[in-house]
């Protein structure tokens, strides 16, 4: 009996490894192609090599020409305020949102909890006409606001359920000991809870923040050139020719916004997965 259970881990082990091989090379080929095509000469766009042919860095000078009426550097730092100004907000109320579901009681707080759940599945397509149709009538249309204040309605689910598990899970004694030192609640929150919570939160922002910047579908009708996030202004790049795509400048586009969000997802890996599993486990 023993034997055959040994026998068994090994097959069971390389069923693992076999397994997390395909999903890294179903969620990386993409990306290994679009840096291929971006390093590759534009006049061999389509050459199917798969390893680099005919490098060169002519499509990333490319990506910032703005003689095509591309503007990528702009759309760049678009990007940064919209997912920067939505990540600041959504945490501030996420925090405190998080921290009244998880701590305090309150009459109909599983139905608010539910209604913020279910809110993260809200389809975003129903709700392209009513906001074009509001933010027309304010003058909204073109402004960084327009794109700010949907992107905080989307990622603020996620914030209130990631921190509020956390929440839970924290010790009640420290925030007693703090109440009884003559602390109010916000001050127990502020200056006890939340430095215990800085993983959580850190890892929340960096979610939030990645969500806010992939966001395409809002942004391509709720800005103009000056205000259009790096999504947007990838998708409608143009090149000499009006009837080709530029599609080796629009891999080193992709390139220049992924790399970024890879190398610091990596950097702190090890904070966003405790962030994400620390109120998970009871102790």
């Amino acid at each position: 009996m023993t034997t055959a259970t040994s026998g068994r881990k090994p097959w069971r082990s390389a069923r693992v490894y076999v397994g997390a091989l395909i999903v890294l090379i179903w969620g990386l080929a993409p990306f290994y192609w679009m840096a291929v095509t971006a390093f590759r000469d534009p006049d061999y766009t389509f050459d199917n090599t798969p390893w680099p042919t005919h490098v060169t860095f002519e499509n990333f000078r490319n990506a910032f020409d703005t003689s095509r009426g591309n503007d990528f550097g702009r759309a760049l730092t678009n990007s940064v305020v919209i997912g920067a100004a939505t990540t600041v907000i959504a945490l501030l109320i996420g925090m405190m949102a998080a921290y009244a579901l998880a701590r305090m009681a309150f009459r109909g707080k599983t139905l608010v909890a539910g209604l913020i759940l279910s809110a993260s599945m809200f389809p975003v397509v129903v709700l392209v006409t009513p906001l074009f149709q509001l933010f027309t009538n304010i003058g909204w249309i073109g402004h960084y606001q327009a794109m700010i204040i949907p992107n905080i309605s989307f990622v603020l689910p996620m914030t209130v359920y990631v921190l509020a598990s956390f929440f839970a899970e924290l010790p009640w004694e420290l925030e007693e000991a703090a109440r009884i030192d003559g602390a109010s609640r916000f001050q127990a929150f502020r200056l006890v809870m939340l430095p215990l919570a800085a993983p959580a939160v850190f890892t929340t922002a960096i979610l939030a923040f990645i969500a806010a910047v992939n966001e395409y579908l809002l942004a391509s009708l709720l800005s103009v050139d000056r205000t259009e996030p790096v999504t947007v202004a990838i998708a409608r790049f143009s090149g000499n020719d009006p009837l080709v795509q530029p599609y080796a400048a629009i891999m080193a586009a992709g390139i220049i916004v992924t790399v970024p969000l890879v190398i610091m997802v990596l950097l702190f890996q090890r904070r966003i997965i405790s962030g994400l599993t620390a109120g998970g486990v009871k102790s």
